[in-house]
């Protein structure tokens, strides 16, 4: 199930007792400072939650699976979130229970 930012929005609303148009305010502009950490390069670290940073990704050559044909990929930047080890544990063991 795909859970999207409506969704959290009234999650969070039912939960506190914050009205939905306040909890959306809040939403967007966490989203906005996430965005801003990516943007400047900068690190944004939420203990227990997780790191979100910028990683570098050297070029390469890749290939074209439908023509087979060689395609340069160039250096790029791209943002990364890196869960904390507790969190991925605590999720690897709630996945593994549910199936």
């Amino acid at each position: 199930m795909t859970k999207t930012k409506v969704d959290i929005i009234e999650s969070i609303s039912r939960g506190t007792g914050i009205p939905t148009k306040d909890v959306r305010v809040i939403i967007e502009a966490f989203m906005e400072e996430v965005k801003a950490v990516f943007y400047n390069d900068d690190r944004l670290e939420l203990r227990g939650f997780g790191v979100f940073e910028n990683k570098f990704r050297k070029g390469r050559i890749g290939r074209n699976p439908k023509t087979m044909k060689e395609v340069k990929i160039q250096d790029r930047w791209v943002p990364s979130y890196k869960p904390p080890r507790k969190l991925r544990k605590e999720i690897e063991k709630a996945n593994f229970e549910s199936k």
